[in-house]
């Protein structure tokens, strides 16, 4: 059996990149068009590599280790195709500045505790509750089944 990950349709719409004022942080995030739905949503970070798509000049792909398109954050293999060569180039150019950026920002900060990591403690902990109570709710409605 074949484990390599499908592609997925996510839609046609208009790509942002995000910068907090305050943190810092930049995001990727695409809205397909007419119902606005979110379909792509990660932050951007240094070991993103932008690779041309299928030996396009008008399509790119990359990995994320946590898109939140889904609400839950998980890692995707992401394409992005645009109309001509010129609007792939100016993409591309951003995406490095971006990327270049937190490069810069996360080294002037390497003293300091990652925020990746403070996210993914967080994560793994809500994940831990979120199984625990399901558990909770199992043995309460087994221990509920034993008095009946």
């Amino acid at each position: 059996m074949n484990d390599l990950p499908e592609w997925k349709e996510r839609g046609t719409g208009d790509v942002k990149l995000l910068k907090h004022k305050e943190k810092g942080t930049i995001r990727l995030l695409m809205r397909r068009d007419k119902t606005l739905k979110i379909c792509a949503n990660h932050y951007i970070t240094p070991m993103m590599e932008l690779k041309p798509n299928a030996g396009s000049d008008r399509a790119w792909v990359w990995n994320t280790h946590a898109d939140f398109a889904d609400e839950c954050p998980k890692p995707e293999l992401l394409a992005i195709r645009f109309l001509n060569a010129e609007n792939a180039q100016k993409f591309k150019t951003k995406f490095e500045e971006c990327r270049k950026e937190i490069e810069e920002r996360e080294k002037k900060g390497s003293g300091k505790n990652d925020d990746a990591e403070k996210v993914t403690e967080k994560l793994e902990a809500l994940s831990v509750k979120a199984e625990s109570k399901e558990s909770e709710d199992a043995e309460s409605k087994a221990g509920a089944e034993e008095e009946q």
